[in-house]
């Protein structure tokens, strides 16, 4: 039996304008349904983990062709 999805996160729109990719140093979005901070310079995804974002390089998703 598999877990119901967990609420989207709400990201304080002020936090996403001091936060920058570590690894180009460019702005990142916001992907609300998976709950991550995108970059689409370094194709990478941040995840936020109990609402806390988690930029470190290796705990990033890579981006897929198309995303």
């Amino acid at each position: 039996m598999t877990e119901p999805a967990a609420p989207p996160i709400e990201v304080d729109p002020r936090l996403l304008e001091v936060l920058v990719c570590p690894v180009t140093r460019t702005a990142l979005t916001y992907d609300r349904a998976r709950g991550e901070l995108v970059s689409r310079a370094a194709r990478l995804a941040y995840p936020i983990r109990d609402g806390v974002p988690v930029m470190l390089p290796e705990e990033a998703r890579p981006l897929e062709d198309g995303e």
